[in-house]
C-alpha cells in the first residue's frame, strides 16, 4: 500500500485559457484548457483532468488526495462588461437620490483609456447599474460624528420599501451619509425589510448595508462598491455553487480559496464578489515578488500576455504594496484597496485592424477573438486577423505542435486573413503585414511598461522583466528591448504564472474603517495623548478578522497582523498609506515613530518640499491585515550541465527575421530538455507544450539553476 501524498491545485480562469498548477508530492505539472465562457465549471475541470493525465492519475484519484484548491477568475469583469446582473433597488438619504448619476467631477473619464479620454465629445457617463426609478430617499439624518439628527421615519420607508418591490426589484443597496460612523439607521431598514419580506417567503431578497461592505467616508465611492457587491454577488455565486458541485461529485472534500486583488486569498463564503475582480493579475505580481527575493532582483516589471489581455505590474525594492491611487472597477470609483496592475488589450487573441479614420493606421487591440472562435489560425469559424496568426505566418510557432499538438493550427487561413485584411489595403507583402502587426503588438507593450516605471518615478533599466502568460516568452524579448529593460526572465511555469503564483500566497482579509485622528496640533506639534481613538478601531477589526479566520477553520494564535493608516500633514489634499511600526499606541515615543515613518514616506512620494509638520499630523483611515502564513513552493536548484544545448534541439524551421533579410533557417529546441548552463545563441526557437520562446538575432537565451530563462542582448553579454 502507498503512502497518500498531498497535491496542491492552482487554478486561473483567464479569457481565452483556464490554466492550472498542479503539486503532487514532489512532482509539478502545469495544464491548459479553452475558458468555457457559457460554464466555467468546465474548462475549470478540463484543466485539472488535463493535469492529472500527466501524473498518469484519475481525476478523481488526484483530488481525494487534493489538501486545496486556490482559485482566481475573471468572472466580475465578465458580468460587468455584459451587464446582465439582476435589479437592484438603491436606498440612500432623501435629498441624495441623484448622487450615483451626479458621481464626482471626473466620473465619466473613470475607467476608460487614454485613447477614449482625448474624445471628450464622444466620452459618455457609464451606463448605471440600477435606474433611477429604483431608487429612493428615506427620512434620516445622522452627522459626521455619528450622532442622530433625524430619527429614521419607519412608515415613511415602509412605502418606498413597497414602491421598490412593485418596481420588481430583486435585491436592496443600503448607503445612507455617515453610516460608517453609526450604521443603526442602515441596520434598521434590513431589519425592515426583512420583517416585511422573511427568508420563508417567495419574496425574500438579500439586503447590501455599504458600512458592512466598506465602512469608508465619501458616499459615492461607498455606494458603488455595496452596489457592484450587489450586482455581482448571484452570478459569482451560481458560478463558483457550479464549481463546487463539479468538485463535490468527483469526491472533493477540502477548501476551496479564492484569490483576491488585494494580494491575499481566503475561503470562497468568506470572499466578497469585488475582492474577485483582477485577483489573477494581482496574484502574479504576488508570485513574483516571492521569486524576486530568491533572485535577489528587488526591482520587477511584472508582464501577462495571455490571449485576451497584456497586464503589468510593479515590484519595486521587494515590496508589491503599490496600491491604486484610485482604484476603478469597470467604470466605477471604488476606493478600495487593491493592488495596482493594469491592462491593455493586446494578446494572442487580440485582433489587426485598419484605422480609416487615422489615414489607415494599423491597429492591434482592444478587440479580441478569445477562445471561441479564437484566432483564424484555430479554424473555429474566426474571420479576423489576430497577433497569434501573424506569429504563425512569421514562423514563430509550430503549426502541429501549439498547445502540446492538442490543437493544430491552419496556415493557410490565417495567410488568407492577414493578406485580405492588412496586407493587400496597406500596399504590403503578406509577411511584412504579418511582422507589422508583431511590432506593433510589442510597442503597444513596450509603451506602457515605460509609462507605469516613469508614473511611480522610475527608470526601467533599474528593472528586469518577467514575461508571462502564454504569449510572454513569445514577444517577451521584442517589447522588453523596446522598453529598454536589460534582461527578461522566462519562468518555467510561465505559461501559467498567475495559477502558479497563488501557491505562493498566504490567507489574508483586510478590514478598513474611516477615523479621523489627529496625532499632532498643528503649529504646537502637541502629540496624541488619547491612543485609543486608534486603539478601539484596531481592536473592533481585530474581532472581525477572528470572526471570519476561525471561521475558516485556523487559530486566532495562527493569525499575524500588519496595521496601515492613510495618513496626511493638516491643510494638505495628499494622502499617503505608511506601514505602522506597531498595531497599538501606547506611548507618545510610538506616536512620534509614526510621525517619523510617515514623513520619509510622504517625502520619498512627493518631494522633502512637501513635507509640512507645521499643520500637523493626521490620520483619515485605519487598515488592519490579518495574515495567515501559508506553506508555499520552493524553487528547486538542479545540477550545472555546461553551455553546450545540442541535446534539446529538435530541428530547423524558417522564421522570419528582417535584420537577417527575411526567413532564415532557424534552430528548435524543445524546452524541457534544456539543463542549468545551457546557453542559445539567437535566432532561435525554444519549444514547450504552452508555449514558444522567441530568440531573435541580436539576443542570447541562458538557462539557470533552477532551469529558468535568462534572455539578453548579445552586445551585453560580451562585455
Amino acid at each position: 500500500m502507498t503512502s497518500k501524498r498531498i497535491a496542491t491545485i492552482d487554478i486561473d480562469i483567464g479569457g481565452t485559457f483556464t490554466d492550472c498548477f498542479i503539486r503532487y508530492g514532489d512532482q509539478s505539472v502545469i495544464s491548459k484548457s479553452p475558458t468555457t465562457g457559457y460554464d466555467l465549471s468546465v474548462g475549470f475541470i478540463k484543466a485539472i483532468e488535463n493535469g492529472a493525465d500527466l501524473l498518469d492519475l484519475a481525476i478523481d484519484e488526484l483530488l481525494e488526495e487534493t489538501d486545496v484548491i486556490r482559485y482566481s477568475t475573471t468572472i466580475a469583469m465578465n458580468k460587468l462588461i455584459e451587464q446582465k446582473g439582476p435589479k437592484l433597488g438603491f436606498i440612500t438619504t432623501e435629498g441624495y437620490e441623484d448622487m450615483l448619476y451626479i458621481g464626482r467631477g471626473s466620473q465619466w473619464s473613470d475607467g476608460i483609456s487614454t485613447l477614449e479620454s482625448r474624445k471628450i465629445a464622444q466620452v459618455d457617463k457609464p451606463n448605471p447599474l440600477i435606474l433611477r426609478e429604483n431608487v429612493v430617499g428615506v427620512k434620516e439624518r445622522i452627522d459626521y460624528t455619528g450622532k442622530v439628527l433625524r430619527p429614521l421615519d419607519e412608515e415613511d420607508f415602509k412605502d418606498k420599501l413597497q414602491y421598490l418591490v412593485d418596481q420588481g426589484v430583486m435585491g436592496f443597496v443600503v448607503s445612507t451619509l455617515w453610516s460608517f460612523k453609526n450604521p443603526v439607521h442602515e441596520k434598521r431598514i434590513k431589519e425592515l425589510i426583512e420583517e416585511e419580506y422573511p427568508e420563508y417567503y417567495l419574496g425574500h431578497m438579500p439586503v447590501v448595508l455599504s458600512s458592512e461592505v466598506l465602512p469608508k467616508r465619501y458616499e459615492y465611492s461607498r455606494s458603488n462598491v455595496s452596489i457592484l457587491n450587489a450586482y455581482l454577488h448571484q452570478s459569482i455565486a451560481e458560478e463558483l455553487s457550479n464549481i463546487g458541485d463539479e468538485l463535490r461529485d468527483l469526491g472533493y472534500r477540502n477548501s476551496l480559496l479564492m484569490v483576491h486583488n488585494t494580494g491575499g486569498m481566503a475561503e470562497v463564503f468568506r470572499t466578497s464578489a469585488v475582492n474577485t475582480y483582477n485577483g489573477g493579475p494581482v496574484a502574479g505580481i504576488i508570485g513574483s515578488s516571492a521569486v524576486g527575493k530568491v533572485y535577489d532582483y528587488p526591482n520587477i516589471v511584472v508582464t501577462d500576455m495571455g490571449g485576451t489581455s497584456f497586464d503589468i505590474g510593479l515590484v519595486v525594492d521587494g515590496d508589491t504594496s503599490i496600491y491604486q491611487f484610485k482604484p476603478v472597477i469597470d467604470r466605477w470609483a471604488v476606493d478600495l484597496t487593491m493592488l495596482e496592475s493594469k491592462s491593455i488589450g493586446t494578446g494572442g487573441g487580440s485582433i489587426a485592424w485598419i484605422n480609416e479614420t487615422l489615414g489607415e493606421r494599423l491597429e492591434v487591440g482592444p478587440k479580441s477573438a478569445g477562445s471561441f472562435p479564437g484566432p483564424v489560425a484555430y479554424d473555429q469559424g474566426g474571420t479576423e486577423p489576430t497577433v497569434t496568426d501573424a506569429n504563425l505566418l512569421l514562423g514563430y510557432l509550430n503549426a502541429e505542435f501549439f498547445h502540446g499538438g492538442n490543437l493544430s493550427l491552419n496556415m493557410e487561413k490565417a495567410k488568407k486573413a492577414i493578406e485580405e485584411k492588412i496586407a493587400k489595403p496597406l500596399g504590403l507583402d503578406v509577411y511584412e503585414a504579418a511582422y507589422l502587426i508583431k511590432k506593433v503588438c510589442d510597442g503597444n507593450m513596450a509603451n506602457i511598461i515605460q509609462k507605469e516605471t516613469a508614473l511611480q518615478g522610475h527608470d526601467p533599466k533599474d528593472f528586469v522583466l518577467f514575461a508571462l502568460g502564454g504569449g510572454g516568452p513569445v514577444h517577451g524579448a521584442g517589447f522588453g528591448f523596446e522598453a529598454e529593460i536589460p534582461k527578461t526572465i522566462i519562468m518555467q511555469q510561465s505559461p501559467v504564472f498567475c495559477a502558479f503564483s497563488s501557491s505562493m500566497m498566504d490567507v489574508m482579509h483586510i478590514y478598513e474603517q474611516s477615523q479621523h485622528i489627529i496625532l499632532s496640533e498643528a503649529t504646537t506639534q502637541e502629540l496624541l495623548t488619547n491612543y485609543d481613538q486608534l486603539n478601539d478601531v484596531v481592536r473592533t477589526l481585530q474581532e472581525k478578522a477572528i470572526r471570519d479566520i476561525e471561521g475558516e477553520g485556523f487559530l486566532k494564535d495562527q493569525i499575524q497582523y500588519q496595521l496601515e493608516l492613510d495618513m496626511k500633514f493638516g491643510g494638505q489634499l495628499n494622502i499617503k498609506r505608511t506601514v505602522s511600526p506597531t498595531i497599538m499606541l501606547t506611548s507618545k515615543d510610538e506616536v512620534q515613530k509614526l510621525i517619523e515613518w510617515f514623513t520619509e514616506d510622504y517625502s520619498n512620494s512627493y518631494s522633502p518640499l512637501a513635507v509640512f509638520p507645521e499643520g500637523g499630523v493626521e490620520i483619515e483611515n485605519i487598515l488592519l491585515k490579518a495574515i495567515v502564513p501559508q506553506q508555499k513552493y520552493q524553487l528547486k536548484e538542479h545540477p550545472y550541465g555546461g553551455k553546450d544545448a545540442s541535446n534539446a534541439l529538435k530541428g530547423l524551421r524558417k522564421a522570419y527575421w528582417p535584420e537577417l533579410g527575411g526567413f532564415t533557417d532557424t534552430d528548435v529546441y524543445e524546452l524541457d530538455r534544456l539543463v542549468n548552463g545551457n546557453e542559445i545563441q539567437g535566432p532561435a526557437l525554444i519549444e514547450s507544450p504552452h508555449t514558444t520562446v522567441v530568440v531573435p538575432p541580436n539576443a542570447v537565451y541562458s538557462v539557470d539553476k533552477y532551469l529558468n530563462g535568462e534572455i539578453q542582448q548579445k552586445e551585453e553579454v560580451l562585455i
